[in-house]
């Protein structure tokens, strides 16, 4: 399962989605995420709005396998409900 975390360093949703990603990774065989910093590479929430489909009004967005998640609320509920976090 592979993770991509869509944030900004200065947001503490975004900081808590990576540690929540970090647990996982250490106590998951099968689990890998990418952090993308989207100041540092430019991106804009427009940029996400295009491949979510509706409307982007905050940091972080979360894809698991390429399937959007949402923010770090909806992560962490995922993590709980399939992921034993």
């Amino acid at each position: 399962m592979h993770t991509v975390i869509f944030g900004r360093d200065s947001c503490p949703y975004c900081i808590r989605a990576k540690q929540i990603a970090e647990q996982l990774q250490g106590s998951q065989d099968d689990f890998s995420f990418k952090y993308v910093d989207m100041m540092q590479e430019g991106i804009s929430k427009a940029d996400l709005e295009k491949t979510v489909g509706h409307r982007v009004l905050t940091v972080p967005q979360i894809f698991v396998d390429q399937k959007h998640i949402g923010g770090c609320n909806e992560f962490e509920a995922f993590a709980r409900q399939s992921l034993g976090l």
